[in-house]
């Protein structure tokens, strides 16, 4: 399985897991006949297959359906134990595993507390010691994997200076050269550009044909711009579709010559999903006696100006 399509292959099937169960457990209160109990699992059932088909259609923002889960999840688990009170209280463990499982950590340490609260005041009698003090053991118990993935991933990204989705350095390295280049070129009296260059599909290809595309469309820019560039040139990502290409020793004529070729190369890359690759690419040098962080400015501005065309 691609590591990069495995998320969503996940979620997919956490929802369709979610609908078989709820489905299940309806069925089951339906044989028995518990109709009164049957009213809140159906609903549940009916909303978990919105959340399903919300996850796999475009255009909609990954958290709606998880939020949906997390509070179906909530609903029937507190729906089973008001009707039965002698039911396990390992239930509540349930919601306490959805809300790590489908919420950035902090938000799921957050959404526990403030529950466990609530319950000390609604229900100050039921909410006994021992029971508090597992719950919360529980919750910094699932908390403790998250975390571990969370330090790992800030300290690859604290020693690798390359963007995770493409062969380009990533913004923090990227501004760190370019700052290294500004003031070579300052003290050397030597000259330099930047080139910025947009990918106006990249956000289309996503929505539309899912992470591997952008991946593709990323890899080709990147395996373009680096084989027609020269070894000390830097080639960085400073957004999630804008690259600053620093060409370190040259002038504005020299920067114009690598735009027009790198155009040319691109125009004739074209990949199954998205077709011709289009890049939009524009230039920026450093004026006299610029500081770097006006530069900076101007290079952020520039970017901005070009993806909104």
């Amino acid at each position: 399985m691609n590591a990069r399509s495995s998320p969503k292959q996940l979620m997919t099937l956490a929802y369709s897991a979610s609908i078989g169960m709820i489905a299940a457990y309806t069925l089951w209160l339906y044989a028995l006949g518990s109709y009164r109990e049957l009213l809140v699992p159906l609903f549940v059932t009916l909303i978990l297959l919105v959340c399903l088909l919300m996850h796999l259609g475009p255009g909609v923002q990954p958290a709606l359906p998880r939020v949906l889960l997390l509070a179906s999840t909530y609903v029937v688990v507190l729906s089973a134990v008001y009707v039965a009170p002698e039911a396990s209280s390992l239930w509540l463990g349930l919601p306490i595993a959805a809300t790590f499982l489908l919420l950035p950590l902090w938000v799921a340490l957050a959404v526990n507390g403030a529950c466990l609260l609530a319950w000390w005041w609604i229900a100050p009698f039921a909410a006994s010691a021992p029971l508090s003090i597992g719950y919360t053991a529980l919750a910094l118990l699932l908390a403790l994997p998250p975390w571990e993935h969370a330090r790992r991933r800030a300290l690859l990204r604290a020693t690798d200076p390359n963007d995770s989705d493409c062969n380009a350095y990533h913004i923090d390295t990227l501004k760190e050269r370019l700052n290294n280049e500004f003031q070579r070129a300052a003290m050397l009296n030597k000259r330099l550009a930047v080139l910025v260059l947009h990918l106006p599909q990249l956000d289309m290809a996503e929505e539309q044909f899912g992470h591997r595309a952008q991946t593709a469309l990323l890899g080709a820019l990147c395996s373009e711009v680096n084989s027609r560039c020269r070894d000390h040139d830097i080639l960085g990502r400073a957004g999630n579709a804008t690259f600053w290409l620093v060409l370190p020793d040259t002038s504005e004529s020299g920067a114009l010559l690598v735009r027009e070729r790198l155009q040319r190369a691109l125009s004739r890359c074209v990949l199954v999903e998205t077709g011709q690759l289009e890049a939009r690419i524009t230039t920026c040098l450093p004026q006299r006696k610029e500081s770097f962080g006006r530069y900076m400015q101007r290079l952020e501005a520039r970017a901005d100006a070009i993806a909104h065309v």
